[in-house]
């Protein structure tokens, strides 16, 4: 009755929204969380996001799933991009984060890009390798599907065919191994399995790289990858890897792959060699260490219960299970693929909360919308892709918006009253004793001595630059090789099979946009020089588009909005990219279920598509 009497003071906005207070809307929210539990039950609900907020919003965000609404299902958008890594990491060498600081790239010798438009997505880092390689001529390969910026910097830049990563890694490895350059002293101290894994990897045909003799138009790379392998065995090396890698079926095998060339050359373990995955939102590596995964609590331990990732999620959704979605900074009517699915599973909803600075994609279908604080207005730590904690400080005053996780505590209060937390640092010193191994040592007085720096985890008395020095991180201290075999499929098979009659597409970003344009969309400067995706095809196809203003692209999953074109030199016939960033292209509907086999991170780096003229 008292929230019946409050509803008449709310305040129209336009035709759908109205504006009340925080207050209001909490015990809305609180109100309406717990007549769903009593209605369905815990696991009616799914809690997505926590990758673009504090540790301790992301931390009070899975608290809140778990403890107060008792549901397992709590996950964050690494499932879109580096879960794979995390998979992939942890098998090998128990930890699934990046092995070094990025100065220690000026002490590589050498350096593998490989699936990662680095100078676009990641430029501070490609422009640390690019001066790396002009002041201490550090030798740079990469490897990707088309010719990208870093490529003119490199000294090996092959393309490599769609769905290749595993192939291509695999047959690195091969040629370590039949040249005799592995490392073997290293291999004896601190290797496992590598009898089997040679067994293995020398008798696969797919690892050989002759295999590549056998595809039209990358035979070359029968005579790359050898060089490129000798560089990896004979120099201190750095791995770095992004979404071109991650985002296949086989990712998780893949960034396994990966950690096998570092194990199988010693490139592991010491400054200026080591295994660095790229990630994007700033802190979903903080995200996952504060157990923002649904087989993951807090510092990577075991959850009373293993939830659902959110693809599971969405069947459930679909099949009438879940009920309710709570988001935290985290657009997921937008960044997942096959939305047309999604659009129907969001519709089977009693609720959708949502919290997040602007407008996106799920804040405009959700029932209750909270706008909150940026970094930029609030105090609290994030953790970035080399593990690197920096608390930050509000440079601009907001005193009309509350932080993630007040919002979570003031909802939590109003159903058990557990939240007691007065400041951000009185979670922080939960997360200190939850989460000891990693951040045990990291008190806001040392990350306010250390602001400049950061510090990077594990911290105790000191933090740990460089991972895996003595041990690695697994129950035996040894580092495990694991071998995965290609499965010969999509272009790969059909060039083989001289079928050239299909064209692949595959996705990214450019330098103007940021992902889904969630945040970069509100800049007029931005969106002035880049208001639209672009789809590239290769001046090989060129006449397929002659006289043709935009093209629609087709899959079995849907397609997409018309799209402008423009015809490229720096990609493979029979192939094509396109960015990602406004939704209004519907670029994510032209993908479907494929994903990842261990962690169903979607298969959004390739896909076959037909074209329908506009």
């Amino acid at each position: 009755r008292e929230l019946y009497a409050k509803s008449k003071l709310l305040k129209d906005i336009d035709d759908i929204w109205y504006e009340c207070s925080y207050d209001f809307a909490t015990s809305l929210v609180a109100w309406k969380l717990y007549q769903i539990k009593q209605l369905y039950g815990k696991y009616a609900f799914h809690f997505a996001g926590g990758a673009r907020t504090s540790c301790e919003s992301a931390y009070l965000f899975q608290k809140f799933a778990r403890d107060c609404i008792g549901s397992p299902n709590v996950d964050n958008c690494a499932r879109v991009c580096h879960s794979p890594s995390l998979a992939g990491l942890r098998k090998t060498i128990g930890e699934g984060a990046a092995t070094n600081p990025y100065d220690d790239i000026y002490k590589a010798e050498f350096i593998l890009i490989i699936g990662s438009n680095t100078t676009e997505a990641h430029p501070i880092i490609a422009n640390r390798i690019i001066e790396a390689n002009k002041k201490n001529s550090s030798k740079i390969a990469v490897l990707d599907v088309r010719k990208i910026q870093i490529s003119k910097k490199a000294n090996f830049a092959p393309l490599i065919p769609f769905e290749a990563n595993l192939l291509v890694l695999n047959s690195l490895s091969y040629v370590i191994l039949k040249e005799g350059l592995e490392n073997k002293e290293f291999i004896k101290k601190r290797v496992i399995g590598f009898n089997e894994f040679r067994e293995k990897i020398l008798n696969d045909e797919y690892a050989n790289p002759e295999i590549f003799k056998k595809i039209p138009g990358y035979e070359y790379l029968a005579d790359e990858i050898p060089k490129i392998a000798r560089e990896i065995a004979t120099k201190k090396t750095m791995f770095f890897w992004g979404l071109g890698v991650t985002e296949h079926i086989d990712g998780s095998y893949a960034v396994m792959a990966i950690s096998n060339l570092a194990l199988l050359t010693g490139n592991i373990g010491k400054s200026g060699a080591g295994l660095m995955p790229l990630r994007g939102q700033n802190n979903v590596q903080g995200a996952c260490d504060m157990g923002c995964l649904p087989y993951y609590a807090p510092d990577y331990e075991e959850p009373k219960e293993i939830g659902l990732m959110t693809p599971d999620a969405i069947e459930a959704m679909l099949d009438g299970k879940i009920k309710a979605l709570y988001v935290m900074g985290e657009d997921i009517a937008h960044i997942h693929p096959n939305l047309n699915k999604i659009d129907k599973a969001l519709q089977n909803l009693e609720l959708i909360v949502v919290q997040d600075l602007f407008m996106n994609e799920i804040a405009k279908r959700a029932d209750i919308v909270f706008g909150v604080k940026s970094a930029y207005e609030k105090v609290g730590v994030y953790v970035n892709a080399m593990r690197r904690l920096h608390l930050s400080q509000p440079l601009v005053e907001s005193k009309d918006l509350m932080d993630d996780w007040e919002i979570l505590k003031e909802i939590e209060n109003k159903i058990d009253a557990n939240f007691l937390y007065e400041s951000v640092e009185d979670i922080w010193e939960e997360v200190r004793v939850v989460a000891k191994n990693r951040f045990g040592g990291a008190s806001y007085k040392k990350l306010r001595k250390n602001r400049a720096r950061g510090l990077q985890w594990p911290v105790d008395k000191s933090d740990t630059p460089v991972l895996h020095i003595e041990k690695f991180r697994t129950k035996d201290g040894f580092g495990q090789l694991i071998y995965n075999q290609y499965k010969l499929r999509g272009q790969v098979k059909n060039l083989i099979n001289k079928d050239f009659s299909k064209f692949f597409l595959t996705t990214g970003r450019v330098i103007v946009q940021y992902n889904n344009i969630a945040q970069t969309n509100e800049c007029e400067s931005l969106n002035s020089k880049y208001d639209e995706d672009i789809l590239l095809v290769s001046i090989e196809d060129e006449e397929i588009f002659k006289g043709k203003n935009r093209v629609v692209l087709v899959s079995k999953y849907g397609k997409s909005a018309p799209l402008k074109f423009k015809i490229s030199k720096n990609i493979k016939k029979g192939t094509m990219f396109v960015t990602f960033h406004f939704a209004k292209s519907k670029i994510n509907y032209l993908f479907g279920d494929e994903s990842d086999e261990l962690v169903k991170t979607a298969r959004f780096k390739s896909v076959e598509v037909k074209l329908e003229w506009n």
